[in-house]
């Protein structure tokens, strides 16, 4: 049985992370979202009650067939409540018993979109309610949605709960450079890598980068692609994280990954294996010990395709807030 991860978070503090493997699912996996508002300086939560189950719980749902489960957070909120969210700092994942065996389910945090409200989907949400945190202890009818709540509190009451994400991206599979006689920076993905390519796209959507940079080179711009054509996001091309100008002036590569974590919107950067350890050097010099640490830290770094997403803190520019790193495809 593989024990390669499928999708990995930490918190900063070293808080409980959390870890999925390859062919280790529970009978049942779910995902959703806590998503919160601010409403006269006061911090509000979107709860719903099924009526098929009588309860009041959190947005969420099962995972589909070839979903990651962030898409899955994301689906099951647009289709419960009608919400087109973007992800924040990833919370917790509850544990318990289902009629098929044990459910995992895993929550984000999301803040409510400007000018978007809430509308119940009549099919399996009769009702919602924005409440206080307090009001929603006492409303949610099981026990353990109230780990996601809990981290959820820690995180505003730490002012660290409005966050962007910084995403790193290895571009996909790219045809072997042994069958590829032509310039190296025309080396195109192979079928495996355009698959790759759609899957990151998707996953990129569920945290809404509104800037792209990327190397230049044929099998990045190819990786992002589809983002770009889907949210009409511009890529920003930057040359010193191709592999041949890192390998010549790695420092001028490291300013363009730290150039990420100095703007104030969301970004996704996608680059090569043979850049990783220097993005990687930027990323820990970024964040704390705890993180730093939780950063790979062997070759190859990712996997074709597979992203690092950095939460960090809207207050606190210089926080990071999570770490977490998604394969492109689900199990």
């Amino acid at each position: 049985m593989s024990k390669t991860s499928v999708y990995l978070a930490h918190h900063r503090d070293g808080r409980p992370s959390f870890e999925r493997f390859y062919g280790q699912a529970p009978a049942v996996t779910a995902a959703g979202c806590l998503i919160w508002r601010m409403k006269q300086d006061e911090l509000q939560v979107l709860i719903i009650h099924r009526p098929n189950y009588d309860d009041w719980s959190w947005p969420k749902g099962k995972l589909d067939e070839g979903e990651t489960i962030p898409e899955t957070a994301v689906r099951e909120v647009r289709e419960e409540v009608n919400l087109k969210v973007t992800l924040g700092a990833p919370l917790a994942v509850t544990e318990y018993k289902v009629k098929q065996g044990t459910k995992h389910v895993y929550y984000w945090a999301a803040q409510l979109p400007a000018g978007a409200e809430a509308k119940a989907d009549k099919n399996e949400v009769d009702e919602l309610r924005w409440v206080t945190t307090a009001q929603a202890r006492k409303l949610l009818t099981n026990s353990s949605d109230v780990l996601p709540l809990d981290e959820l509190e820690k995180l505003h009451k730490e002012r660290d709960l409005a966050t962007r994400p910084v995403i790193i991206v290895r571009h996909a599979k790219a045809k072997p450079r042994s069958t590829w006689s032509a310039a190296e920076g025309e080396r195109p993905l192979a079928a495996t890598g355009k698959r790759q390519a759609m899957a990151v796209c998707r996953l990129l959507e569920a945290w809404g980068p509104q800037k792209l940079y990327s190397s230049p080179w044929t099998r990045c711009m190819q990786t992002i692609a589809h983002y770009n054509r889907r949210t009409g996001v511009p890529i920003k091309t930057k040359s010193a994280i191709t592999e041949a100008a890192h390998k010549r002036r790695p420092k001028r590569a490291a300013k363009v990954v730290q150039s990420v974590f100095d703007k104030d919107y969301p970004v996704a950067l996608c680059t090569h294996r043979p850049v990783l350890p220097t993005v990687l050097e930027v990323l820990a010099k970024n964040s704390n010990k705890h993180l730093a640490s939780c950063l790979p830290d062997a070759d190859p770094y990712l996997v074709p395709g597979e992203i690092l997403v950095l939460q960090v803190s809207r207050r606190h520019s210089d926080r990071v807030v999570s770490l977490e790193q998604i394969k492109p495809f689900g199990d």
